[in-house]
């Protein structure tokens, strides 16, 4: 059992992390932004021009969010501390269950605050567009690709994002070939850009009936949703359209037109599509998202200085270097090989626990960038 007046010793300190994490936060700033804000949205015309406004009230509500984060945050520290010194002066000398539990969620809460912190990408706090590539070995490996992309899922619940399905590629007897999704939250791509690479699988297959131990690959691609005020410049004639109807579930409207969408970018041979809409439109608004997200992920990571400059750099990164392996025989394990992070429970890592792994990464992201 803890002893009350080491608690205090340990949750006062925590008073330092919370002032740091005020600074590097900005939230003097944030509240100064959000006061002026404030006064822009109670002018008159404010609602004249709707987009802008759309954008101010957007704007305004993520400021209120982080401050009030931090606000709740910072008065969970002062009750704990202000309980563990009642219960001293009550003569009581050891902790009890709900200390440590307020003890145990605060630190846990302010460790997730940190790592947020350290998401500073310009996409960052951009929605994020995941794509799915099953590798080569057939069933085995287009069933391992479901497989992530239900885990996806189950980690956007977990932390109550909206998840959007664009694009699904059934398999030939089972899983799928590919899929592309939305998901929409709070600094989703800053969270999921560390999870773009191959994902290997060692198991033994469902599929073989030899009872033999099968190694399969799939990619994912995690790219940002590209706001529409960031210029993009992709010229109509450099990108091609086929229309065709829709091969996966989604109603008996959309599987009898041909209202899925495949865009080609010319000058690359980059090739997306969108099926799940009901209309040519949208899923052609869908695709301009993908294709645009693609694009700029794909030049900021090479450095480059116009989309122009892209040559067939997507056949490169398509397969990118192996990043995780998850182990069901002869052992349970999923391990990070660029992190070394480890969790021996697979059942709950493919039920969407990857935090872990994420905020992994997000440490070593940011040990790398201080000793630069």
């Amino acid at each position: 059992m803890v002893l009350l007046d080491e608690l205090r010793v340990t949750m006062s300190d925590y008073q330092n992390d919370m002032k740091e994490l005020y600074e590097v936060l900005g939230i003097e700033k944030a509240k100064k932004r959000h006061a002026d804000l404030q006064n822009e949205i109670a002018a008159d015309g404010f609602w004249d021009d709707l987009e802008n406004s759309q954008k101010v009230l957007q704007e305004s509500k993520s400021l209120e969010n982080k401050i009030a984060s931090y606000d709740k945050m910072a008065q969970s520290l002062d009750d704990i501390i202000t309980f563990i010194e009642l219960s001293i002066e009550e003569g009581e000398t050891e902790s009890n269950e709900e200390i440590n539990s307020d003890a145990d969620a605060f630190i846990k809460k302010l460790e997730e605050m940190q790592l947020s912190a350290l998401l500073t990408g310009e996409y960052d706090t951009s929605n994020a567009i995941l794509t799915f590539h099953a590798g080569a070995g057939g069933t085995e490996a287009q069933d391992w690709t479901e497989m992530l992309y239900r885990m996806y899922h189950r980690w956007a619940e977990r932390h109550n994002f909206k998840v959007t399905t664009l694009d699904y590629l059934d398999g030939d007897e089972a899983g799928m070939k590919s899929a592309s999704i939305l998901i929409e939250g709070e600094n989703a791509y800053g969270f999921l850009k560390s999870e773009s690479g191959v994902h290997r699988l060692v198991r033994v297959s469902p599929f073989d009936a030899s009872g033999r131990r099968h190694t399969s690959f799939a990619a994912l691609e995690v790219m940002p949703e590209i706001d529409d005020s960031i210029e993009v410049d992709i010229r109509p004639e450099d990108i091609k359209m086929d229309v065709f109807r829709s091969s996966g579930a989604g109603g008996q409207h959309i599987n009898k037109t041909s209202s899925a969408v495949r865009l080609t970018h010319l000058p690359t041979g980059i090739v997306v599509a969108c099926q799940t809409q009901r209309s040519q439109f949208q899923n052609k608004d869908y695709a301009m998202k993908m294709l645009r997200a693609k694009l700029v992920e794909i030049k900021e990571r090479e450095h480059l200085d116009k989309i122009a400059d892209i040559k067939g750099v997507q056949k490169e990164i398509a397969w990118g270097a192996q990043i995780r392996s998850y182990v069901f025989m002869p052992y349970t394990l999923a391990k990070d090989h660029r992190t070394g992070f480890e969790n021996g429970n697979i059942q709950a890592v493919m039920d969407g626990d990857l935090d872990g792994f994420i905020n992994a990464y997000l440490k070593a992201l940011s040990n790398d960038s201080l000793q630069k």
